[in-house]
């Protein structure tokens, strides 16, 4: 099997939700992607340098899992229409795409699952993840902040799904959608923890943004936590993680599909893990 040598953010995990996509991949070596995606979802790390596949539920045993991925040769504009000369009457003939140009597919040594059947538009990660990763949340390269916070949610058997894509009230949240860092799903409740970086946060008008999202959520019946990076970094073990376990513990414990809700368990009776816990993460 061959293994790119960059640790960079180039590897692109890409849909495949019928049989045709995924034989176009296979035997004819090439995959699209329409260019207003890339313009909406991929505004960083363009082109990719080797492309994975999420599978659907149409393909049965490996749906839902990520085993397949090839390298990307070339990537070309083209119009609809060249990529499906036979479809004359197609009206989209003449829309652009991203035709990436793949080499031989490959299988992962060990299919990628997800825990949940959650929506996944794209995912933009590195080499080393796709390699380690046991789940699809491992794939997730947002930041270091939710990465050091999914090493002690996956510590303490915390099921979480990472960047949750859920659609809001537009005329409450300005926004069509909101990508959750962390979607916790409890037997009597929701919850949307946010890891805020200081640059993007600090902006007034994101700021606001997020104010009337969460805002959107809350109207939906999601408990919303924010921590900000010296929380995450500094006070991870004796306010962030107490936090969230005592906010999942007061709507009945995670759901995460077993036969009784699991609680989370805090260590002593002050609530508080021991100090330095995740100070390694």
């Amino acid at each position: 099997m061959v293994t790119p040598t960059s640790v960079s953010r180039d590897v692109l995990v890409a849909i495949l939700n019928n049989v045709r996509d995924f034989e176009i991949a296979r035997d004819s070596h090439w995959y699209r992607i329409p260019l207003g995606s890339v313009e909406k979802w991929l505004t960083r790390s363009w082109p990719p340098r080797w492309l994975a596949f999420y599978q659907t539920k149409v393909f049965r045993r490996e749906s839902h899992a990520v085993t397949y991925f090839a390298e990307v040769h070339e990537v070309r504009q083209v119009r609809r229409g060249q990529l499906f000369p036979d479809q004359t009457q197609d009206r989209r003939r003449n829309e652009p795409y991203f035709q990436l140009l793949l080499g031989q597919l490959q299988r992962l040594p060990q299919p990628i699952f997800s825990r949940r059947f959650r929506r996944i538009i794209f995912i933009q990660t590195t080499w080393e993840k796709l390699k380690t990763a046991v789940e699809i949340n491992d794939l997730f390269d947002e930041s270091p902040l939710e990465d050091r916070l999914w090493a002690a949610f996956k510590r303490l058997k915390i099921a979480a799904e990472r960047q949750e894509y859920i659609e809001l009230d537009s005329m409450v949240a300005a926004l069509d959608y909101a990508a959750l860092d962390f979607a916790i799903y409890c037997a009597h409740g929701r919850i949307d923890v946010e890891t805020d970086g200081d640059t993007w946060h600090a902006n007034p008008e994101r700021a606001a943004l997020d104010n009337r999202r969460d805002n959107a959520l809350k109207m939906m019946g999601w408990s919303v936590l924010r921590f900000n990076t010296t929380q995450v970094c500094e006070q991870i073990s004796d306010y962030c993680i107490p936090t969230i376990a005592t906010t999942i513990n007061s709507l009945g414990g995670i759901d995460d599909n077993g036969v009784v809700p699991r609680r989370v368990e805090l260590p002593d009776e002050g609530g508080r893990y021991q100090k330095g816990l995740f100070d390694n993460e």
